[in-house]
């Protein structure tokens, strides 16, 4: 599992930083980035509930 964000529809709004902030943070620049992009198994559904809730539809995950 990889989780991918679309930077052109991202507006960082901290929802999955929020819900997983073991795998994603919003820097000073108000940017979202992603601490592991293939995060381990343990946190696939928090994961997984944090890409569904986005308000953008930004993230995904994809299958490796």
């Amino acid at each position: 599992m990889r989780v991918v964000v679309n930077r052109t529809l991202c507006e960082s709004n901290a929802v999955c930083a929020r819900l997983v902030p073991e795998i994603f943070v919003v820097d000073d620049d108000d940017r979202l980035q992603i601490k592991h992009e293939q995060p381990p198994q343990a946190l696939r559904e928090r994961v997984e509930h944090a890409v569904r809730r986005c308000p953008k539809l930004a993230l995904s995950i994809v299958e490796d």
